[in-house]
C-alpha cells in the first residue's frame, strides 16, 4: 500500500461528516459522524474507488479520531471501518466510550 502524498482532514459540520480532501481539494473520502449525549458516533466511512490503497482512509480515520480528542469527545465507532482502525491503533482505544 502507498501512503497518499497530500490528503487533509477536515471537519463538514453542516454535513456531519469528515472529510480526507487530496491536493486538488477533491473529497476523497469522508466519514460521516452524530453528536449525540456528549459522544461523537461515527456511522459510516466511504473513500472513492479511485483512491482505494493510497492511505486515504487511513488518514481520514486518524484525522477524525484526533480532532474528537482535540474537542474532548469520546467516540462510539458504529463504522465496521473506523472501529478496525481503532482496533489496529491502541493509541485511539482511550478515545472509545464505555
Amino acid at each position: 500500500m502507498s501512503e497518499h502524498a497530500n490528503v487533509t482532514v477536515q471537519d463538514n459540520p453542516e454535513t456531519n461528516r469528515y472529510e480526507a480532501l487530496v491536493e486538488s481539494g477533491v473529497v476523497a473520502g469522508f466519514s460521516e459522524y452524530q453528536k449525540r449525549d456528549g459522544l461523537l458516533v461515527f456511522t459510516h466511512t466511504e473513500v472513492d474507488d479511485a483512491f482505494e490503497g493510497q492511505g486515504v482512509g487511513s488518514a481520514l480515520a486518524r484525522g477524525a479520531l484526533d480532532a474528537a480528542r482535540e474537542a474532548g469527545l469520546p467516540v462510539r465507532p458504529l463504522c465496521p471501518f473506523i472501529r478496525r482502525y481503532i482496533d489496529r491503533h491502541p493509541e485511539y482505544q482511550d478515545l472509545v466510550a464505555a
